[in-house]
């Protein structure tokens, strides 16, 4: 099971985390269906074990080999529950989160309530100049980060990590137009040719779309890399943005 936390906060930009949610969910989609296949499968094969046994030891056996196949299929549905993955959206507080283009969101858990998180993510947005000063926020991603398998953040979200610890000392991305200024903040190394940026288990992706590369990657690492194209390919994320040739050749 892997457990995705996405951050929110009052200016968040939208699809800094909505573009990681749905890769995250489909791919949580994609892995629960091939678990409750599996089992299902499992469970047939067993029932018809089962069901010949009963065929061969008599009326008696047969109660018995029915209910073992029954036990079987009620373990191989909790194995396949187990495996189902889980995205969380988190907030400071439980109220809803105004986003940075006016979006209301629920958040699903707070900074205290929130189950262990193998993945956290941090978007970006102009609520990250007000965030970074919000020590109890900062805080909160400092001691998430030291447990966590993964650290990601989106756009800005990259001075949510540096301010908190996680980015200092690494090589980050963030959005084109914050380079210079978290660059000058000092103790980190901000790279402004990649989309996104790999540096042990830190992952930082340039601005607002590019979470979405961030995230296929990151599913890409922990599931591999055929799971990661089958989500690819389920949101069918295939970016040919229009008057891009217009654009170069201008």
């Amino acid at each position: 099971m892997t457990t995705y936390g996405l951050l929110i906060f009052d200016d968040a930009e939208e699809l800094d985390f909505a573009g990681p949610w749905e890769v995250f969910t489909t791919s949580a989609m994609l892995r629960n269906r091939a678990a409750n296949s599996g089992a299902a499968n499992s469970g047939a094969a067993n029932s018809g074990a089962a069901n010949s046994g009963a065929a061969n030891s008599g009326a008696a056996n047969s109660g018995a080999a029915n209910s073992g196949a029954a036990n079987s299929g009620a373990a191989n549905s909790g194995a396949a529950n187990s495996a189902a993955d889980a995205v969380v959206l988190i907030a400071e507080r439980s109220a809803p989160v105004r986003c940075a283009k006016g979006m209301r969101v629920l958040p699903d858990c707070t900074l205290d309530d929130h189950p262990p998180l193998d993945v956290l993510l941090v978007p970006g947005g102009q609520g990250t100049r007000r965030e970074v000063a919000n020590a109890v926020l900062t805080g909160w991603i400092r001691a998430t980060a030291a447990t966590a398998a993964w650290t990601t953040s989106v756009c800005t979200g990259a001075l949510l990590l540096h301010e908190a610890g996680p980015a200092r000392g690494r090589r980050v991305a963030t959005h084109w137009s914050f380079e210079e200024a978290l660059q000058q903040r000092g103790d980190v190394t901000v790279v402004g040719d990649a989309r996104y940026v790999v540096d042990g288990k830190l992952v930082t992706s340039q601005g607002v779309s590019a979470g979405i590369d961030t995230a296929l990657w990151l599913v890409g690492a922990m599931h591999g890399r055929d799971h990661a194209r089958a989500v690819r390919r389920h949101i069918q994320y295939e970016p040919a943005p229009p008057y891009l040739a217009d654009e170069f050749a201008a």
